[in-house]
């Protein structure tokens, strides 16, 4: 169902729409200073010259659309100028922008940001798993897309839930190299004939991993060459909203009704794993003053192969060395830093239990403070 926000300038933003017409124009309407992300999947600039055959002489569904065709090198720099002028323009403050593209353009749109002052944060390669092989047998085969992210300027407190994609990725760190299928089987849209919607039509996986780091829900996500409408589809998924242009009807077609079968998922299922340091911070001797462990009270390390006592002002005393859980911990492992919160355990009723969960317990009530109301 279509949206509306209005903006900090009154004026309206057509949230959860696909916008018809040029995407420099439609920009250019939108009030500035008004999404907080911007996705972008320009034309390849793909220079094809003539058709392009199978071994077996089958004609390959190749980029030759209209859309992607420009009489010089010039004219494709002019037009991502003035697009990337227009996104920017549109961007918060502290907004961002992704561009994706191929050997053909994506160096040209790397300059281009750089020149709009824009300030580079990463650049991804999107290793497909599936590629299509190189048919003529005169090349590499073309196994990967580049996408380039980017913040607004150089200053900007971007958006980039570190927590969530390490926990996307098993517990380990998101590298810049993501291994992710092309778009294929049910995924695929298809028009009336059987044939391909669009020609390059990008995975939800791809998109997933995009919105996930680097918006939160309630954000506005807007794609200028919406096409049939990944973006939105995922947006839509994950809880933010969008804004897509696209200026031929059959993909906007094609994008409204695969956006109009999607299911938000529900509140509980959009939370995601924040940063540790976005957790109010609870020094340990706010255990010790509530009395949740008592001065002289024993804590135990993990393996019970060293304890050392609790003091009156939140330090403690292990083997002659006194200080934080931190450095007592270190110290006792010989280690250059210890997390004493999981480092060091009580007794109770027999059992070891980790002293972070008595931080947890004062995380839980200064957050249900925050909520009580006035």
């Amino acid at each position: 169902m279509a949206t509306k926000m209005k903006t900090e300038q009154g004026s309206p933003l057509p949230l959860n729409q696909i916008v018809p017409g040029d995407c420099v124009d439609v920009m250019n309407s939108l009030p500035a200073g008004s999404v907080d992300l911007i996705f972008a999947d320009p034309p390849y600039n793909l220079q094809l010259k003539g058709e392009l055959h199978r071994p077996d002489n089958s004609r390959v569904d190749a980029v030759d659309d209209h859309w992607d065709q420009f009489s010089s090198f010039a004219a494709y720099d002019r037009f991502t100028h003035n697009w990337l002028a227009a996104a920017k323009r549109l961007l918060k403050p502290n907004g961002a922008i992704w561009v994706i593209g191929s050997y053909h353009n994506v160096f040209r749109l790397g300059t281009a940001l750089q020149d709009q002052g824009y300030w580079l944060l990463n650049d991804v390669v999107w290793r497909k798993s599936n590629p299509m092989p190189n048919f003529r047998g005169k090349r590499l085969t073309n196994a990967h897309e580049t996408l380039i992210w980017a913040s607004r300027d150089e200053n900007a407190k971007y958006t980039f839930n570190y927590e969530a994609l390490k926990e996307l990725n098993d517990g380990v760190q998101m590298r810049s190299d993501w291994v992710l299928p092309i778009c294929t089987g049910h995924e695929r849209l298809k028009d009336e004939h059987g044939d391909k919607a669009h020609p390059t039509q990008k995975p939800e996986s791809l998109l997933h991993r995009v919105i996930l780091a680097t918006t939160n829900p309630g954000d506005v996500v807007l794609d200028p060459f919406f096409g049939t409408g990944t973006t939105g589809a995922v947006a839509k998924m994950l809880g933010r909203d969008f804004i897509g242009i696209e200026r031929e009807e059959s993909y906007r077609k094609a994008a409204q009704a695969r956006i109009d079968r999607v299911r938000k998922f529900d509140a509980s299922a959009l939370e995601i794993t924040g940063s540790k340091r976005a957790e109010p911070r609870v020094p340990f001797g706010q255990v010790v003053e509530r009395g949740m462990l008592r001065p002289g009270e024993e804590l135990f390390s993990i393996g019970n192969r060293f304890k050392a006592k609790v003091r009156a002002d939140g330090t403690l005393i292990g083997n002659d060395v006194k200080g934080s859980i931190h450095q007592v911990g270190a110290a006792l492992e010989g280690a250059p830093s210890c997390n004493g919160w999981t480092y060091w355990h009580y007794k109770r009723d027999g059992k070891m239990v980790p002293i972070d969960l008595l931080r947890q317990q004062i995380r839980a009530e200064m957050e249900a403070d925050e909520r009580r109301p006035n």
